[in-house]
């Protein structure tokens, strides 16, 4: 059987060098060479990289493959401009990628998985469970289809956030292998400080990432300051309950000397009093942190309402006056399905009803 062609977004360039030379017998230098016109060209075709010799071209074109998502749709939102992705992947599977126009730069959120079986009861994300993950290359290929976008605009991606469909730190070596291709200063050269990676909760992973020292933020996915309302919410609670979850967060920054963001997704009637605003604050005392207070979105499947906008700034000035630092986050893409796993529910039942 002849074997699989290597996707070339999913190496770092060390893992380029030795592949080259191992595989490809290619002196290492010819990965920055080829690093060059993947990250900073931005190339489709393998066959354009005019510095490579030509029967290397050729041997790359029968070895290697780079495109391999499908636009399936795109929506664009008048309000804001964020433009939201569905993409097919070989298989045919879907994710989404969302690109966020800010005041301070343009962010891109990434999926990592397709599906995700963590269950939180506010996530579309998690409907249809997890069917498997991404690869590095298949992350890595979402980031560089936005920046093509936005190269037309003489614009470039400043952050990026894996907040997409799934869990990171579950598919974790492909998305630590992301984070390295990106922030390589041969490649795209984004600062690792300007990387996010969201997590659940999962705790030994974030043990991992805090010996492994990066200088990335982690959002901490916390949503209740008490494990019946968390875990009513959020099923890996009952895994890895809140006491535990601040035990590796506090050893985080230990590690790291890095704020940490916890996301708090305000839903009428079960975590928005002014008590369990009390509560969070008494939690995360000690701590340094920032809480990013999320208005959450509606989903047709789940019947959860979201907090009055006054309640919210209720919840936010209570949890600033006791000292924690929160802040509304701005809602993005009001008028797509802009929410985490929306676009992808959507094609799905219009696929299932065709």
């Amino acid at each position: 059987m002849a074997p699989m062609p290597v996707h070339l977004y999913g190496l770092t360039l060390e893992q380029m060098q030795e592949w080259l030379t191992a595989d490809m017998q290619q002196p290492a230098y010819r990965a920055k060479q080829i690093y060059h016109w993947l990250y900073q060209r931005r190339v489709e075709d393998v066959t354009a990289m005019s510095d490579l010799p030509a029967f290397l071209r050729a041997e790359l074109v029968a070895a290697t493959r780079l495109a391999t998502l499908r636009e399936v749709t795109r929506q664009v939102s008048k309000l804001d401009g964020t433009t939201k992705f569905l993409f097919a992947l070989e298989d045919g599977a879907t994710i989404e990628t969302v690109i966020m126009r800010h005041d301070y730069g343009i962010s891109v959120c990434v999926s990592t998985q397709v599906g995700c079986k963590m269950g939180c009861k506010f996530c579309a994300s998690t409907l249809g469970g997890l069917i498997r993950h991404l690869t590095a290359g298949e992350i890595v290929e979402q980031l560089l289809v936005a920046q093509r976008m936005l190269d037309a605009e003489g614009l470039r991606v400043s952050s990026v956030v894996l907040m997409g469909s799934g869990e990171p730190l579950e598919n974790y070596d492909p998305s630590m292998a992301f984070i390295d291709i990106v922030t390589d200063a041969e490649g795209l050269g984004i600062g690792q400080r300007h990387i996010t990676v969201s997590t659940v909760g999962l705790v030994p992973a974030i043990y991992r990432l805090a010996d492994e020292r990066r200088g990335i933020t982690l959002a901490v996915s916390l949503h209740a300051a008490d494990d019946e309302t968390r875990s009513r919410m959020m099923p890996i609670n009952k895994a890895y309950n809140i006491a535990r979850l601040l035990e590796a967060c506090h050893y985080y920054y230990e590690k790291t000397s890095r704020r940490i963001s916890f996301e708090y997704a305000l839903i009428a009637g079960h975590n928005d009093s002014r008590d369990q605003a009390r509560a969070l604050a008494d939690l995360l005392k000690g701590l340094p942190c920032h809480v990013n207070l999320i208005p959450v979105n509606y989903v047709p499947e789940r019947n959860l309402e979201r907090t009055s906008a006054n309640q919210i700034r209720a919840f936010a000035k209570e949890l600033n006056d006791l000292g924690t630092p929160a802040t509304v986050r701005r809602e993005m893409g009001g008028d797509i399905a802009a929410a985490c796993g929306q676009l992808r529910a959507e094609h799905a039942a219009i696929k299932a009803g065709s």
